[in-house]
């Protein structure tokens, strides 16, 4: 099969590989869309240790069942499905108390296992979640992501009235919003240097986008503030942001050696709640029923489609902020 493999950080090479086989408790996938998000731009700049290169890229992905192992029961070949990528060990503290996204020993399809940029993938049975005959593949290919921020919110206290403020109008920052008012938001506003996102923004229902928070009028700050970007200046700005007794999401993926500067006394005296959400956990057959539901506008969300040839081309692009979400399309 074809597949994008990167060999070491800065190399992209489309590859023939051997076809995957599943074991007993495995299927094989046909991937028919695949996401392009932070993490394997972080990868393809060796940002994400303890990636293992060669990797096969690509944890946001949807297809069609192709091959089926003899103790998978409740799938079969023709069925069209979603795949959890998150991969715990189910043996050490962390799996044992329910908290198998921080495992001591987590791997992940895609991350530290062959993914879902290539013709063929191989899930476990368990992580392959039917989707309706109805559902685009390109909003399937969503539902990865969508069970983050709806970790993320799991993640969150939830209070009625609050008033949330959102770093980033990206594919996260997006799902965001689209959750925020379910959550109980009185209001959602979204900030992102990249004016040119701010517009789905508000078609998406926030109720003010500006490129700084300084231009959005809410001096007493914001009950939560999430961010959605990563970014060093937007945490540190966000920190800045948050209103007494407020929360802060750590929700952006930053690169591992970064840091960021805040007022420890502010913490301590308003009692601000900084809280981390890492991943998926109990969240993913949410994540499918909410898509179905019609609750995320995915087709909007969904900018560019890239053979699988155009690997490194959708990379410069989602580098450059160009888009919106950009996907991967194997058999196109």
């Amino acid at each position: 099969m074809r597949a994008v493999v990167i060999d070491k950080p800065g190399s992209i090479d489309i590859a023939e590989v051997p076809d995957p086989a599943p074991r007993a408790d495995e299927v094989v996938i046909a991937v028919r869309s695949c996401g392009i998000c932070g993490t394997d731009l972080h990868i393809v700049d060796g940002e994400l240790p303890p990636t293992p290169y060669p990797i096969i890229p690509g944890h946001e992905f949807a297809g069609e069942i192709v091959a089926v192992g003899a103790e998978v029961t409740d799938l079969q070949a023709g069925d069209r499905v979603a795949a959890e990528p998150s991969l715990p060990c189910g043996h050490c503290d962390f799996c044992r108390d329910g908290r198998g996204n921080i495992c001591a020993t987590w791997v992940a399809i895609g991350v530290t296992e062959p993914g879902g940029s290539a013709e063929f993938a191989v899930v476990q049975g368990a992580k392959a979640y039917k989707i309706p005959d109805d559902m685009s593949w390109s909003a399937a290919a969503l539902i990865e992501p969508l069970s983050c921020a709806v970790h993320g919110y799991d993640r969150l206290p939830r209070r009625l009235d609050s008033r949330y403020l959102i770093y980033g109008a990206g594919t996260m920052g997006l799902f965001m919003l689209q959750l925020a008012h379910g959550a109980g938001a009185s209001s959602v506003e979204v900030v992102d240097t990249n004016a040119g996102r701010l517009d789905l923004a508000a078609q998406l229902g926030a109720s003010a986008t500006a490129t700084t928070a300084d231009a959005l009028d809410r001096p007493g700050g914001w009950e939560v503030v999430i961010d959605a970007t990563g970014v060093i200046a937007a945490i540190e700005d966000g920190l800045t942001r948050v209103r007494r007794g407020g929360t802060f999401l750590q929700f952006g993926v930053a690169p591992t050696e970064a840091t960021a500067r805040f007022s420890p006394y502010r913490v301590y005296n308003e009692e601000i709640d900084i809280i981390g959400s890492m991943a998926v956990i109990n969240s993913y057959r949410r994540a499918v029923d909410l898509m179905a539901a019609g609750v995320i506008d995915a087709e909007r969300m969904v900018s560019d489609a890239f053979p699988l040839s155009d690997y490194a081309r959708a990379i410069d692009t989602f580098r450059a902020g160009s888009g919106r979400k950009l996907q991967i399309l194997p058999k196109g």
